[in-house]
């Protein structure tokens, strides 16, 4: 028989990402007019979302783009991945670590260079799950449907048994559409519950997009 399998996003569902405003300050800070950093950046943004830039090349575009010494460019970042990690979701996380067993577990996850390396260190997220499928490592983002694609394989399960948690509504939308069933995060009573429905349904079961509004 096919295995039932839970796909979960990180940003906004594993993890609390509340905006810190570190942008904003970095501008002041430089005597920048607003929205300057990403206009400069957001290719090099873009680049490492995909993995075509590494780390070392982040931090040189920083440097040059920005005008930088290599002190700020390190704060810069620290400020950065402060922001970009968030905190865990204890809640969630502690029940996805008890459906460890019962189902199949992955995580699908657009995200930065320099991820898979920091979330493993502060939330072991390669102990939670079994497969994580990151942007910057496949060069591919969500919603492209090969995202979804590339995470049921990752895991060898058919997208129709997989159910794809995430807290934005085009990518919940994407993975439908990619075939599987998936849920809109809002919070984490209704994900519980969703996810709950899913394993007593078993492999297989036709669901429903939750819309957000």
């Amino acid at each position: 028989m096919t295995a039932t399998c839970v796909i979960l996003d990180i940003g906004g569902v594993l993890e609390i990402t509340p905006e810190t405003g570190w942008v904003r300050r970095w501008e002041e800070r430089l005597g920048m007019p607003r929205g300057t950093v990403h206009e400069r950046m957001r290719d090099v943004w873009q680049a490492g979302s995909i993995g075509s830039v590494s780390e070392r090349g982040v931090h040189e575009q920083l440097a040059a783009r920005l005008g930088l010494d290599a002190p700020q460019v390190e704060a810069f970042m620290a400020d950065l991945w402060t922001e970009y990690l968030g905190t865990p979701n204890e809640e969630l996380i502690a029940y996805v670590r008890g459906l460890r067993g019962t189902c199949r577990l992955g995580i699908l996850s657009n995200s930065f260079v320099g991820a898979r390396e920091r979330e493993t260190e502060l939330y072991h997220f390669d102990e939670l799950v079994e497969r994580i499928v990151y942007s910057h490592e496949i060069g591919i983002e969500k919603p492209d449907p090969r995202a979804f694609e590339a995470a049921s394989a990752a895991l060898g399960v058919p997208p129709e048994s997989c159910l794809f948690i995430d807290d934005i509504a085009v990518n919940v939308e994407a993975a439908q559409a990619a075939g599987m069933q998936a849920h809109l995060f809002e919070d984490n009573a209704r994900t519980m519950t969703r996810i709950a429905a899913h394993l007593a349904a078993g492999p297989q079961a036709t669901g429903s997009v939750r819309r957000a509004g």
